[in-house]
């Protein structure tokens, strides 16, 4: 049995360890949860890891997990996460998937990282619901649990106690949201200060990249996205965009879109809202003169944009993301 800190009270978080161990997902769960931290009180997260099975259990990378306890550690946890699966196409074990659902019913919460999707979503509880994977998971995951609408867009999803997340890095995202529900921002802002990420990706964003950069070293679109975000309050219309690179507006789009991998309007929205997250976030400015600082052109714009890409207000980004000064 794992010998869990006798000075913390807080929810105990179960990870769930296999042979073909997803060993960064495990490695997420294990900082964010698993991590002395003092700083946070008594009420913190208490960590252990559950074998599901009988060893030797090997995690990719070459190394060899002996895990804190075996599978009944599911029976006591708060939060059980199943960092990765072995294979999209693997089976899973009918005694896992029942005592997650055990697990769930007496108030649980289930959590997964990238393919461990497919385990919740063989235990029954994900059906009608949205769920997220990686993409290059979804169609595979869609084809096995049709009763599951899989979401291969998001960064994570939540359904009635069920969390789940795409790739590697969402999985930190969701991790993140998971303290923020449960100590406040400000701890959250913490945890993401510690490993050098944002405290602010919300589900609903795109899995791929906010901010894209020129792809191709080199490129002649580069100067340009410079000189943009120096001036994001400028008016950066195609034709200007082209003109600045010395090219006709058709093939500015294409060479944009080449180096990019997005539109020029699509990359100019991502690095206006970009700005305007970090500007409300770093002071308390009206609403209006945001929204011009970055381009926007006005209140109700930044609104529009802030609802679309984030499912948020940008009100409501604020009072959510803002740093507590008292807080660290």
């Amino acid at each position: 049995m794992p010998n869990l800190s006798p000075a913390l009270s807080g929810p105990l978080v179960v990870a769930l360890v296999y042979d073909g161990l997803c060993t960064f997902e495990f490695g997420i769960v294990a900082e964010v949860f698993g991590l002395s931290r003092p700083e946070m009180g008594p009420g913190w997260y208490r960590f252990a890891s559950a074998a599901i099975e009988n060893g030797p259990l090997r995690a990719q990378g070459g190394l060899t997990v002996t895990a804190d306890g075996d599978v009944s550690l599911i029976d006591r946890a708060d939060m059980i996460v199943v960092p990765g699966w072995r294979g999209i196409d693997l089976p899973v074990p009918d005694d896992l998937c029942a005592r997650l659902r055990a697990a769930h019913v007496r108030g649980a919460r289930l959590v997964s990282l990238c393919s461990g999707a497919v385990v919740l979503a063989e235990t029954g509880l994900l059906d009608g619901a949205i769920a997220a994977t990686h993409w290059r998971y979804a169609e595979k995951l869609q084809q096995r649990r049709p009763q599951v609408s899989v979401d291969e867009t998001s960064l994570y999803r939540i359904h009635d106690r069920i969390f789940t997340a795409a790739g590697s890095a969402a999985g930190i995202d969701l991790l993140i949201e998971i303290v923020r529900r449960d100590f406040g921002a400000a701890a959250a802002n913490s945890v993401a200060r510690r490993i050098v990420m944002p405290a602010h990706r919300s589900g609903g964003q795109a899995q791929f990249l906010e901010r894209p950069v020129a792809l191709r070293p080199g490129s002649e679109i580069a100067p340009l996205l410079d000189q943009v975000r120096q001036d994001l309050a400028g008016d950066w219309t195609i034709a200007r965009m082209a003109s600045s690179c010395r090219m006709s507006e058709r093939t500015f789009i294409r060479r944009f879109i080449e180096a990019t991998g997005v539109s020029p309007g699509d990359w100019l929205a991502a690095e206006r809202m970009e700005r305007a997250k970090q500007l409300l976030c770093a002071r308390d400015a009206p609403m209006e003169e945001i929204a011009h600082a970055v381009g926007f052109g006005s209140a109700h714009a930044l609104r529009h944009h802030f609802r679309k890409r984030l499912g948020l207000s940008p009100t409501a980004f604020r009072t959510r993301f803002m740093p507590v000064e008292a807080g660290g």
